[in-house]
């Protein structure tokens, strides 16, 4: 099953709907990394708040993912963590430490803007103050 990746400007926008299969994962990761490198993305948004259950394997791809993205010259903000994500995931020791959060897309969003403002990215189209 392949995740969506919508184009807003230079941002990318993914939100994750379903629980993933290992090969889904790889194919998603596979697929961001590439839109990227393709559009030359400023951010990326990764929306996770339909997922009940983020397991190891799950949060290291997109720990994984995130780097992957860094290391392409975008930043990255993972929003829409469940409290019982959150909780599941540092009892398992297993905290998205390559990737920053928000609350919701609108947040993330912003971070975004803010980041690609603060680093005076100039090739952000859409935003007259960035």
């Amino acid at each position: 099953m392949r995740i969506p990746i919508l184009q807003l400007d230079r941002i990318l926008l993914v939100s994750i709907q379903v629980d993933l299969t290992d090969n889904d994962a790889m194919q998603f990761q596979s697929d961001l990394v590439e839109r990227v490198a393709a559009i030359e993305a400023l951010g990326v948004a990764i929306d996770i708040t339909a997922l009940d259950v983020v397991d190891s394997y799950m949060a290291r791809v997109i720990n994984d993912t995130a780097n992957m993205v860094r290391l392409l010259g975008a930043e990255v903000v993972i929003c829409g963590i469940q409290p019982f994500v959150a909780l599941t995931l540092i009892e398992m020791g297993r905290g998205l430490l390559g990737a920053d959060c928000a609350f919701n897309l609108g947040q993330a969003l912003e971070m975004l803007k803010g980041r690609i403002a603060k680093r005076g990215d100039t090739r952000f189209v859409g935003d007259e103050d960035v």
